[in-house]
């Protein structure tokens, strides 16, 4: 367990989001609790990678609330910026699987964390963090969540803190037009985006990578990461001439769950450990594809231990 930062100590990273409960298929009408919510995936991930991590939200006073500051205390990340809602719930998922992959359905309207407010940022924690990290979802679960997310950022921005950003579109959330006006509003306040390639073709109406990149390019984003699952990813800045690509790394997977935001964790820690983008991205390449090795959002999220086990196994083989 990592010890939480002193009041005075900056914190590598603040995510800010909706944790969400997890029911996820096994066999037949069987299901394991686990733990969910993209940011809060996010949160532990980076966790896990060695960086200090602090998360902002709203849990219900409610036992799966409960669960979810034990979880944070075990993982080791600040949670001093949670605040509990004794009139909402905290919210729950469950997730099935077939031959087309992983399907989701939801009970989080009127959750605690929909109901956030600008008013609830804990403007000290976010002006010690060299990283805050946000999400699309977050805009998407309600008008005064969205609002919040704007908030957080121009208070971290204006503090020196690097912004990075999930679009994660869920169009069972809102309409593309209302997303997309959203996502690209956002994209040009962040300084990392980190989209999937299927949900930037959505957005852009484009199908090819460069193309792609060029719409992400041509909405403000100045550092793109674009995963693309068992393809890799595509890392692209605007100081270099041209996207390059990182190799997946090679498992069997069971369930994909949460793998996206095991990735985003794993890059923002190493970028906050000081490695470069490219370096960032292939060690967050590898900590995404262990994490779909066992089922579940966060129990799968490896260690930095081993992910480092996993990179170096795979050196002495080439």
């Amino acid at each position: 367990m990592q010890d939480r930062a002193a009041p005075d100590q900056k914190i590598d990273i603040v995510a800010l989001g909706e944790p969400m409960v997890e029911f996820n298929e096994t066999a037949a009408a069987q299901y394991r609790q686990g733990y969910g919510g993209d940011t809060a995936n996010f949160a532990v991930a980076a966790a896990r990678q060695g960086a200090r991590v602090a998360y902002s939200t709203r849990l219900g006073d409610d036992k799966f609330g409960r669960m979810f500051m034990a979880l944070w205390e075990k993982e080791g990340i600040d949670t001093s910026s949670v605040q509990i809602d004794t009139h909402a719930h905290t919210g729950v998922y469950f997730v099935s699987h077939d031959e087309q992959g992983h399907h989701f359905d939801y009970l989080r309207a009127g959750s605690a964390a929909s109901r956030m407010t600008p008013a609830f940022l804990d403007k000290k924690m976010l002006q010690s963090a060299s990283y805050l990290h946000v999400s699309g979802i977050s805009q998407a679960i309600s008008e005064s969540a969205c609002e919040t997310v704007f908030a957080a950022i121009e208070i971290a921005r204006a503090a020196g803190a690097v912004v990075s950003y999930d679009p994660n579109l869920r169009l069972r959330l809102w309409a593309l037009d209302q997303a997309k006006a959203t996502i690209e509003k956002t994209i040009p306040l962040a300084d990392v985006f980190l989209p999937s390639l299927d949900e930037a073709q959505t957005l852009s109406g484009v199908e090819d990578i460069p193309s792609v990149l060029a719409w992400c390019a041509s909405h403000g984003a100045t550092k793109v990461v674009l995963k693309c699952g068992a393809q890799g990813a595509w890392v692209w800045e605007k100081k270099e001439e041209k996207a390059r690509h990182v190799p997946a790394f090679r498992v069997e997977p069971v369930d994909a769950t949460g793998a996206g935001d095991c990735f985003d964790g794993a890059l923002i820690a190493r970028l906050a450990a000081g490695d470069s983008l490219l370096d960032a991205t292939r060690y967050a390449n590898v900590a995404a594809a262990i994490s779909t090795t066992g089922y579940g959002a966060v129990a799968p999220i490896p260690d930095q231990g081993r992910v480092l086990v996993h990179i170096v196994e795979t050196l002495l083989v080439e």
